[in-house]
């Protein structure tokens, strides 16, 4: 029997695949093979003390300061936009879950993409794409498609992309979903949230345009080196950029100069990919189910960046409310900070044996 962190690699035009061996088995040996995974994790509920009756909401981005003892994270406000509201944002817990430190209201409408960079910076993206609901109330204020780098005490020092207007090219992003910033300053951002650009951009770190990968009117495709709503985008630490290409139930990653490295599959249907300083790879599966992908279980799936073996498996074992987790970052004790958007929460996940 086949179990999850069993790969075999196939040579697919050019370019290595990792995937399940048998294909045809989808159905019953993934989900077999998820029934028996490891799970060293177990959930802690109510682990963030909001301040002024704040509730947290959504999480859309989850990264620990590098002084080990605080955790960055960017909310949706108390519930699952911030067009309305006027809680920050931006949230600067300690280990104990108290907030020390909160910016950043009014200054979203709909907070997607979240990073902390070597330098102290934080980068926030705005994920409504064109077209959706969830674009409105932003576009009534001036908000959206756009790529926004601060300070710690809140001063944006840098913006990419025109405030309120999606569009294509250099300089418009379409529901930019998620950015990291490499060692040398450059910038990766994914563009955009489903029905957007389905791409990803390079910037240097003074905002050049340098590249894109994808990308382009009707863009979507699964084919290798395209895009279907890429929701998430991080580096690990041979600079690697990994993609997690949601909507073709794949992770693609590719070399700073855009080229196409590897696509996984084994990581089910991937919302959020990250990977801590060890290369361990965190993958939220927060949507599989018959209509996207069939024969997977929803779930954070954990395994080594530079393999793909999948070595754990939490299991979203509650009945479904909307999706799941679609976000998450990990403490530097190993510890998981879920995101889940249907259910409107956080979840931490406490490794509970080695």
């Amino acid at each position: 029997m086949l179990c999850s962190s069993r790969v075999a690699q196939l040579r697919v035009v050019g370019v290595w695949v990792v995937g399940f061996v048998a294909a045809s088995l989808i159905g019953s040996v993934e989900a077999d093979a998820q029934s028996v995974a490891n799970n060293p994790y177990h959930a802690v509920h109510g682990w963030e003390q909001m301040p002024n009756g704040w509730k947290i909401g959504v999480v859309s981005g989850v990264f620990p300061d590098p002084d080990g003892i605080h955790i960055w994270m960017l909310s949706r406000c108390g519930a699952n936009h911030c067009a309305l509201s006027d809680q920050d944002p931006i949230l600067k817990f300690d280990l104990d879950g108290n907030v020390v430190k909160s910016f950043g209201a009014g200054m979203f409408s709909f907070p997607h993409g979240f990073f902390l960079d070597q330098e102290g910076f934080l980068w926030v993206t705005e994920g409504a794409p064109a077209g959706d609901a969830r674009e409105v109330e932003g576009l009534r204020r001036g908000l959206g498609h756009q790529v926004f780098k601060l300070t710690q005490d809140g001063e944006v020092v840098m913006t990419l992309g025109e405030a309120g207007v999606s569009g294509y090219g250099r300089d418009h992003f379409n529901g930019p979903s998620g950015v990291v910033v490499a060692p040398n300053g450059d910038i990766w951002i994914s563009d955009g949230h489903r029905g957007g650009n389905n791409r990803i951009v390079k910037f240097s770190k003074d905002g050049e345009f340098l590249l894109e990968v994808g990308g382009g009117v009707e863009s979507r495709s699964g084919d290798p080196g395209s895009f279907n709503d890429p929701h998430d985008i991080t580096m690990d630490s041979r600079g690697r950029v990994i993609v997690a290409d949601r909507g073709n139930n794949r992770i693609q990653s590719f070399d700073q100069q855009g080229n196409l490295l590897s696509a996984w599959t084994q990581f089910g249907r991937p919302s959020v990919v990250y990977i801590d300083t060890g290369d361990v790879i965190y993958v939220g599966d927060g949507m599989s189910d018959a209509r996207w992908n069939p024969g997977w279980e929803r779930g954070i799936r954990i395994g080594d960046a530079e393999s793909g073996w999948v070595t754990a498996f939490i299991p979203d074992s509650e009945i479904p409310t909307g999706t799941g987790v679609e976000f998450l970052g990990v403490d530097f004790q190993g510890n998981i900070y879920a995101g889940e958007v249907g259910r409107q929460r956080l979840v931490k996940y406490v490794r509970a044996r080695p």
